[in-house]
């Protein structure tokens, strides 16, 4: 459904992925892991279509579109969601209105605030959500957790194909983390969408269970496998990886 064949990015002139190869299925749970500094990220946006960052060899293809051209409007008009590692606030505009006109626009629909406020309170008793969230202006005054529940929300209205999760777990403690993650299991059992989920710990993955485990290193993945390798890394971190980047 996601496919990233021997993707080169760069940011500034200089090199940050360097032959990236990955895929994702619909349905499934893919997780891309690795220590700060190694690409993650990168790859997250550029598969946005971030403008910042510049392709200069390879491939993303999503649902046999090739990705490379397209502006982020288009990927998500595709069925591409992005969930930011640092979501952004915006004064005077409702979490309710924002998601409306996002909504409308995906769908090419016209809902009044009216009909759309039967839409989100929905998504909202689903991810048990307080109604009074819709009217507040987008993540001025949120908690870290707030924000991040904002965004699974955002997830939860759309209903996008394939949902790329950029450490939505950073920040988060124990509870909230917990809210989150059921949030995204009834997402992915009602829509049967694909996740990409980028972190760098285990936790989120004591309540979300991986189909594929990928591990990023230097701007290249470096090994791939199942939960056995969530295990390494949380005995014995990222340092082993130096090996195989060499072999790489």
């Amino acid at each position: 459904m996601l496919e990233v064949k021997d993707l080169h990015v760069n940011v500034d002139g200089n090199e940050i992925l360097k032959g990236v190869n990955l895929l994702a299925k619909k349905g499934e749970v893919t997780v891309l892991m690795g220590r700060n500094g190694s690409g993650k990220s990168t790859l997250a946006n550029t598969l946005m279509g971030h403008p910042k960052f510049d392709i200069t060899q390879g491939e993303m293809i999503f649902d046999n579109e090739l990705l490379n051209e397209l502006g982020p409007d288009k990927r998500a008009k595709l069925g591409l969601f992005l969930s930011f590692q640092y979501p952004q606030e915006i004064s005077g505009v409702s979490v309710g209105n924002f998601l409306r006109v996002a909504y409308n626009s995906l769908k090419n629909t016209k809902l009044t605030p009216l009909n759309f406020r039967k839409i989100i309170e929905e998504k909202m008793r689903m991810l048990k959500i307080e109604k009074s969230f819709a009217d507040r202006y987008l993540n001025e005054g949120f908690s870290g957790g707030e924000k991040k529940r904002n965004e699974i929300l955002q997830l939860a209205v759309l209903e996008p194909k394939f949902a790329i999760l950029d450490e939505t777990d950073s920040g988060l403690d124990v509870s909230n983390l917990k809210i989150v993650a059921e949030g995204m299991n009834k997402i992915k059992e009602k829509l049967g969408i694909g996740v990409l989920i980028i972190t760098h710990y285990k936790r989120i993955l004591d309540y979300i269970k991986p189909d594929k485990i990928y591990v990023m290193s230097n701007g290249k993945i470096v090994e791939q496998g199942g939960v056995e390798l969530v295990e390494k890394l949380e005995k014995e971190g990222y340092d082993w990886l130096e090996e195989l980047e060499v072999e790489s």
